[in-house]
């Protein structure tokens, strides 16, 4: 028996370390480090402070005097800003607008210690991406960008940087999720648990082939440094991005003006979708393409210029990436029917146009509901709009229907609908009274549908959906 208990466990042992083996690189990455290293870069910045006495910053004769601007300024230099990689053998870098934003001098470092003198070629906020440029009389070593696209939850990535300026570093891992938002207009990051820390800032994500699928972006971080959680700009939004900035200097995105917000499984339900999916549009700028192509709010983009619009969040970088100037298709889901619109797609101002703001909840007595209780559906109390209500809640000049005055903390609308909100549209259909509202919502929510509630809050326009 013990001998029979020695075979079990070594056979148990063997499998587990099998299964160890399989999940890790056989040879670990060692042999992607020394073939991806070379082309990883060090960022260094340069900004002039000014100093009243002109006196230098460091003491002549010290290693630092040459950091002296000799025109009397301050030349602060923070070495070990961040991290970058050359895509060009003719000296292409890419690293993250924030590494180099407000330096007057970048120098990017490579890996055997040269250091060369480097100008802005391009940068973007919006994706936090830049391009420099470093002249070199012998070609520099280049690393290429992949698919991010084919890129799996799961898979092995590696980074290469400069963490903390303590020179080259690799650290590795997988990544953990993908399509991640943090708050950025075109959000679609790779989340991986690859320890990124400062300095990492614009270095390199790697698939196991040794492709570029990711830009070191961010980290989630309560202390600053790496717990697990960090964040690289997709290869497939950084390539376009890096194009342009290379031909033009500038992004040139495209711009259609529209707000749009997520078709959720409830509103699919309510619009006859067979799933959640496309954007469905809340706002059309007047002085935009939109206007002109008679698209109209509440219609649900499904795709855009032949591309499919999976969510709202598609839908901005589509439009973005199509050429300004260009006619496009956008097929649109409109109360039931399908249809095919043509819009000529404008350029984007970078500095980007002002929506109006979603108004917050107001009432004069302060206790966040009216004063006449006329209406009751799905916890909401409705009225007639009076001149009264429309200065109590500052409702739009062009909003008709029925105004909220309250709503029940325990019904479904509460977290959806607000005081002020103009209940203008139930089921596509345009409201005029309190009986003609609880007759639309009695046919739209039989057997517990969801009902579908076009609402005017302060001039945007909003889709809900209730159940009783």
């Amino acid at each position: 028996m013990r001998v029979l208990g020695a075979v079990i466990f070594a056979l148990a042992l063997a499998a587990v370390c099998a299964v160890q083996a399989a999940a890790q690189p056989n040879e670990g990455f060692a042999d992607l480090n020394d073939r991806l290293s070379p082309a990883v870069v060090n960022i260094a910045t340069a900004q002039r402070v000014g100093d009243e006495d002109g006196s230098p910053l460091f003491a002549p004769g010290t290693p630092l005097e040459r950091y002296n601007d000799l025109s009397g300024n301050r030349l602060r230099m923070q070495r070990s800003l961040g991290s970058g990689f050359i895509i060009d053998a003719d000296g292409v870098v890419i690293t993250n607008h924030h590494v180099i934003d407000g330096a007057d001098e970048v120098e990017v470092v490579l890996q055997n210690g040269r250091i060369l003198s480097a100008t802005v070629v391009g940068s973007d906020p919006a994706t936090d991406i830049a391009v420099l440029r470093v002249q070199s009389e012998t070609p520099l070593p280049v690393v290429a960008f992949g698919d991010s696209e084919a890129a799996r939850v799961g898979e092995w990535v590696v980074a290469i940087g400069n963490p903390f300026g303590l020179g080259g570093s690799l650290t590795a891992g997988v990544i953990s999720a993908r399509g991640r938002e943090i708050g950025g207009r075109y959000d679609d990051y790779l989340q991986t648990d690859v320890a990124i820390n400062r300095g990492n800032s614009g270095g390199p994500l790697f698939n196991m082939d040794g492709d570029v699928i990711g830009v070191n972006t961010a980290i989630f971080s309560p202390t600053g440094t790496s717990v697990g959680i960090s964040f690289s700009v997709p290869s497939a939004i950084a390539e376009p991005v890096i194009n342009q900035l290379i031909e033009y200097g500038e992004t040139r995105r495209g711009w259609i003006g529209v707000n749009v917000l997520e078709v959720t499984r409830d509103m699919a339900e309510a619009m006859g979708l067979n799933m959640p999916r496309g954007a469905v549009l809340t706002r059309i700028d007047p002085e935009g393409p939109a206007a002109d192509s008679g698209l109209q709010t509440g219609d649900v983009i499904l795709a855009f210029n032949g591309r499919p619009v999976a969510d709202d969040r598609v839908l901005p970088r589509i439009v973005a990436e199509t050429e300004p100037g260009s006619s496009v298709e956008v097929e649109v889901f409109r109360r039931g029917e399908s249809l095919t619109l043509v819009l000529e797609v404008e350029r984007l101002e970078e500095e980007g146009r002002p929506t109006p703001p979603v108004g917050a909840e107001l009432d004069e007595d302060g206790d966040g509901r009216g004063d006449v209780l006329n209406g009751d559906l799905f916890g909401m109390t409705l009225e007639p709009i009076t001149d009264s209500l429309r200065r109590r809640y500052r409702i739009n000049a062009d909003a008709s229907g029925l105004v909220v005055t309250a709503v029940d903390p325990d019904s479904d609308a509460a977290g959806k609908v607000r005081p002020g909100d103009v209940v203008e549209e139930i089921a596509w259909t345009p409201v005029e009274s309190l009986d003609q509202a609880r007759d639309l919502v009695a046919r739209a929510g039989e057997d517990g549908a969801p009902v579908l509630f076009s609402l005017n809050r302060q001039g945007q326009y909003v889709l809900e959906t209730l159940r009783s």
